[in-house]
């Protein structure tokens, strides 16, 4: 590419491959039309409607006006590491030292460090699908390439170990679990993690929801099942705090010290105020938690029923995050068209389904942890907008 003065720029294949984050792409679209007066309903990103619990939040402000606004250790500060070890073992009864966490500025940021130290260039990535979209697209940035097998909702999503064995190559270097995940809110059965565990390849656990689940349904971390694993989890959705933009990873002790020198380099640390608004939330945010938990579940039901009401085939209740994934082609195959188009004549933001991969071409993500009320408004709209069902 030549740039004005003669100055040329060649742009890296890698990045250039990288793919469009719908659900944003669709969000920053209903943000120019709120700018042009619309009122959109979003349903299109993971965004809980809920404000953050008020001790984080005051946390946040305290150390702000406590001047804590300096680097920490780029680990994160030892409290909120020990918290964060105490927090899992809580959960899921697996003992977690401080050494192995690493705070981060979010799950993005602990998935890129993760991927840069296992992936090399021709490395491949076993990702089961319907898949969050990012999780290829950081593969690619690391110079790898992910292998795609498919889950299928008749089967409640369930990654399928023989299949992910078939999938197996001598450059394979982790296969990605996503437990409850995003799009489809699908909960892998211990006996599930324990057989692909046993594989071979490290787990990298994507565990951002745990907590949001529903009936019952019992999640299980990675660590309980190999010290080799990855776990990503952090603030956003499980306490409300996305803007605060803070996650973490806990590695395998052999992990701990390239992934600091990693941090080091790209990150440094993560916000100092920000971290002591995490030690909040874990210390005082279990009844939010709980209480957003409760309301996503009545909400999951009224967005089920209503989508269903209006020809969207839902094969499977979602168990857990706050996510409806739902089949689509009775109105049209293009997803990205239907969506875009519902976003102009409705002013309703839904996610495309082919953001979660081909195997979602076809289908759309809603969005349950809107308010039941914003919820009940776009299910009117949408009645009103959508095509005759085919």
């Amino acid at each position: 590419m030549w740039l004005p003065g003669g100055m040329s720029s060649r742009f890296a294949p890698r990045a250039l491959g990288v793919e469009p984050f719908l659900a944003m792409e669709v969000m920053e679209r209903a943000f120019a039309l709120e700018r042009e007066g619309a009122r959109v309903v979003h349903l299109e990103v993971g965004e809980p409607d809920f404000p953050p619990p008020p001790a984080a939040v005051e946390a946040c402000i305290r150390a702000l006006r406590a001047g804590e606004t300096r680097y920490t250790d780029s680990r994160g500060l030892l409290e909120l590491r020990e918290a964060v070890g105490r927090d899992h073992e809580r959960r899921f009864g697996t003992p977690v030292a401080p050494e192995r966490v690493l705070v981060t500025s979010g799950t993005s940021a602990a998935m890129l460090l993760v991927f840069s130290l296992l992936v090399e260039p021709g490395d491949e990535v076993i990702i089961g699908t319907p898949h969050y979209p990012c999780y290829p697209n950081f593969v690619r940035v690391c110079g790898g390439s992910a292998v795609l097998v498919p889950t299928q909702p008749e089967e409640g999503y369930r990654l399928d170990p023989d299949a992910v064995r078939r999938a197996l190559s001598p450059r394979t270097r982790a296969i990605v679990v996503s437990s409850p995940a995003n799009p489809t809110g699908a909960i892998q059965s211990g006996e599930t993690l324990r057989a692909l565990a046993a594989l071979g390849p490290p787990l990298v656990s994507d565990e951002i929801y745990d907590g949001l689940v529903y009936d019952g349904a019992q999640v299980t971390s990675a660590l309980e099942l190999s010290d080799g694993a990855y776990v990503l989890d952090g603030f956003s959705k499980r306490y409300a705090m996305t803007g605060f933009r803070l996650g973490w990873v806990i590695a395998p002790v052999s992990a701990s010290r390239p992934l600091q020198v990693l941090q080091q380099n790209l990150f440094i640390s993560a916000n100092r105020f920000v971290q002591y608004a995490g030690l909040a939330a874990l210390r005082d945010g279990a009844p939010a938690v709980e209480s957003m938990r409760l309301a996503y579940d009545a909400r999951r039901h009224l967005l089920v029923d209503g989508l269903r009401e209006l020809g969207f085939r839902i094969p499977v209740m979602p168990q857990g995050a706050f996510y409806v994934f739902a089949d689509a082609r009775a109105f049209g195959n293009d997803s990205r068209e239907l969506a875009f188009g519902l976003l102009e004549r409705a002013h309703v933001g839904t996610c495309p389904g082919v953001d979660f991969g081909a195997a979602g071409e076809g289908w759309l993500r809603f969005c349950s942890a809107a308010s039941e009320a914003s919820i009940a408004e776009a299910l009117e709209r949408l009645g009103r907008a959508l095509p005759v069902p085919a």
